[in-house]
């Protein structure tokens, strides 16, 4: 069976809710893997933040014995931005609108991570 390319994955789960707005897959170190984020996003700054979210909210799980960090949620008043681990060195970023169904979206997207999870 041939793997499917990140960025088709990507695009899947973009096209998957109207609730989604954009999508990056991210390197644990802050390195952008692949994108569909707007033309206006500093892509390499969200990759890079990303991954500082990703390394504190970790640590902070740890510390706080909640065990092995698996999303961070970030609640603005234009919308959310979701973190979830894709595998050990990659996490997904996935913008969403302000009145998400976050109970689909969190579905959605942990089938997109699991899957960009087995193609990197």
């Amino acid at each position: 069976m041939q793997k499917r390319s990140v960025t088709s994955i990507l695009s899947e789960l973009n096209a998957s809710s109207d609730d989604i707005e954009a999508s990056a897959l991210v390197s644990t170190d802050g390195f952008l893997m692949a994108s569909l984020l707007p033309a206006g996003f500093e892509h390499d700054r969200v990759a890079a933040m990303s991954a500082a979210m990703l390394a504190l909210g970790s640590q902070a799980s740890m510390e706080l014995t909640r065990g092995a960090l698996d999303q961070i949620l970030i609640r603005g008043q234009r919308g959310h931005v979701l973190l979830t681990r894709a595998g050990p060195e990659t996490v997904l970023v996935v913008v969403t609108r302000p009145d998400a169904q976050l109970g689909t979206t969190f579905l959605d997207v942990r089938r997109g991570a699991e899957a960009l999870a087995e193609a990197v």
